[in-house]
Order: C-alpha cells, then structure tokens, then sequence
C-alpha cells in the first residue's frame, strides 16, 4: 500500500480544546478513509489468530504481524500529520503554547 500524506489523505479538519472534553471534528471522508483502514487491520489481526490456531509456521505469523503493525503505524501518522495541521496549530493560534509539551508526549509514544 503506498504512503499517502495527511493531505492527500483529506485530514485536515478541525479541532475544539475547549472544556473538559476536547475533540477532533473530522469529515465523512476523512473518518471513512480511518475506518477502512482499521477494519483491514482488524481483518488482518482475525488472519493472524487464525494463522495461530492453525499452527502456521513462525516466521509467516511473524511476517503478518509486521504488515499489520505498518498499516496500524501508517494510520497513526496520518492522524498526527493532520493533528498537527489543523489542531495543534489552531491552539499555538489561540496562544496555548503548552500544546507542544502534549504533542511531544505523544510522539514519544508513537516512537516507542
């Protein structure tokens, strides 16, 4: 599957921080292009499953479990690329600077 940007991928939506509650506001186009995503990858999770119980050899379960990660990886960029166009730079807008420490906090956790 190739990598499609956060732009081409229609994510650049908007975003409310306000209350205790705070929200991402995406398209249809941009929640259908998620959802497909992620119901591939949960197929590819129930392929896996199925690899296990039929006692599929180790490294091809291996293999899968590598692509689904990938598609899972590739969806969390998408999600950070229009995050940081579209909600992180209306709050730095709104002079709510402290929006870099939570965008750090978590991209360090994608990068574990």
């Amino acid at each position: 599957m190739e990598h499609k940007g956060a732009a081409e991928a229609g994510l650049h939506d908007s975003c409310s921080a306000g209350g205790m509650e705070r929200k991402s506001h995406h398209s249809d186009q941009v929640k259908a292009n998620l959802l497909s995503r992620l119901n591939r990858i949960e197929g590819q999770i129930r392929g896996i499953k199925g690899l296990i119980e039929k006692d599929t050899y180790c490294d091809d379960i291996l293999n899968q479990i590598a692509a689904a990660q990938s598609a899972l990886n590739s969806v969390g960029r998408l999600l950070l690329e229009g995050h940081m166009k579209s909600c992180i730079v209306e709050r730095i807008q709104a002079g709510e600077h402290e929006v870099i420490d939570e965008l750090l906090v978590t991209v360090h956790k994608l990068m574990r």
